[in-house]
């Protein structure tokens, strides 16, 4: 059996898991509640917007982009969701390299995603290429509560011409969460590209977080995701972690990506190594807190089925299916690896 027929079976089954179900299942029945962040690796449509260089992704552009190949992404990206979901997708899915909301509209109504009762958040940023931060998320579970996007107060919208950072504020289960999607400047022309926008936007999130925990009597449970496009051993993760100030920190950042960097997992992999680029990083409070949503280093993972795998052209090993190698359509999925974190429900006494 081909690889898509698989996945055609597994939508269907899928469908009618829901359909005999009619309810999606809740932390309080012992399931946890899954969020998973995807870098979609230029998830662009067929359609020229005047305003954004996306000139590449237009049928007669430099990546021969059209709608086969457009309705192709669509459900390529469907089937790592719902595969990454292990047959009801994640309550939260954010999203990195999306051009803009008809991307998010056809992945929810041109799929079984139909079938589920899905919310988008999206607002257009910055960046020239038209590439936004952005999530799905299914109503019966998460309850969204308020949303910004945020830039450093010290760039105006013009000099940050790169992708904002999606604030979101939860109900789920009960309990009160934040959350924090990134997708930082690139380090494309070398390490050091971008850096001063890295460490500007290092030092936004923690004023914010901050500021969140000073509300909540630093109990605030708080969840930073995304492609960050560093490793968490760089300087920009430091600052957010606030690793270099010398009073001890009363709130703290604990980095769950960090482990697996150390090991040599990761997420991108580039000339052969792979990278933790894609991390999260979660307070304190999430992990220790005694009653509500809580997680642990175990329950962040990286979603790394075969199909989502090639053997890499140039080095030894495996690295991720992509869309495009190059200029080079393959039909793949994202040159990124999606993560996944579980959230778990302690209750009193327990």
């Amino acid at each position: 059996m081909s690889r898509d027929a698989i996945f055609r079976l597994y939508g269907i089954l899928v469908l009618l898991t829901v359909l005999f179900n009619k309810v999606y299942p809740q932390v309080e029945n012992d399931l946890p509640v899954r969020l998973m962040f995807y870098n979609a690796e230029n998830f662009f449509d067929t359609y020229d917007d005047t305003l954004k260089d996306d000139d590449d992704f237009l049928p007669g552009g430099l990546m021969r982009w059209n709608y086969e190949r457009y309705l192709k992404k669509v459900n390529s990206v469907y089937k790592v969701i719902i595969a990454a979901g292990e047959w009801y997708p994640p309550a939260i899915i954010g999203f990195s390299e999306i051009e803009n909301r008809k991307v998010l509209n056809d992945l929810i109504n041109l799929t079984y995603f139909s079938k589920f009762n899905y919310g988008i958040v999206h607002e257009e940023s910055n960046d020239t290429r038209g590439i936004d931060v952005c999530l799905i998320y299914n109503k019966q579970i998460a309850e969204l509560l308020a949303y910004r996007y945020m830039i450093p107060s010290e760039y105006g919208s013009v000099t940050f011409a790169s992708r904002s950072i999606l604030y979101s504020k939860w109900l789920i289960s009960g309990d009160t969460v934040h959350i924090f999607l990134n997708h930082w400047p690139s380090r494309r022309g070398g390490v050091l590209a971008g850096e001063t926008k890295r460490e500007s936007i290092s030092e936004m999130i923690r004023a914010k977080t901050d500021s969140i925990q000073n509300a909540e009597n630093g109990n605030a449970k708080i969840i930073i995701a995304g492609d960050f496009n560093c490793t968490p051993a760089d300087n920009e993760i430091s600052i957010l972690l606030n690793e270099n100030v010398t009073l001890q920190n009363p709130y703290s950042l604990l980095n769950l990506s960090a482990g697996l960097s150390k090991a040599g997992i990761g997420t991108y992999r580039y000339m052969g190594t792979w990278e933790m680029i894609d991390q999260v990083i979660v307070s304190e409070a999430l992990i220790n807190n005694g009653n509500g949503l809580f997680t642990r280093q175990d329950l962040l993972r990286i979603f790394k089925p075969d199909f989502l795998l090639k053997r890499d052209e140039k080095y030894p090993g495996f690295t991720p299916f992509s869309t495009y190698l190059g200029y080079r359509y393959q039909g793949g999925f994202s040159d990124h690896l999606p993560v996944l974190l579980d959230l778990l429900l302690r209750k009193p006494g327990y």
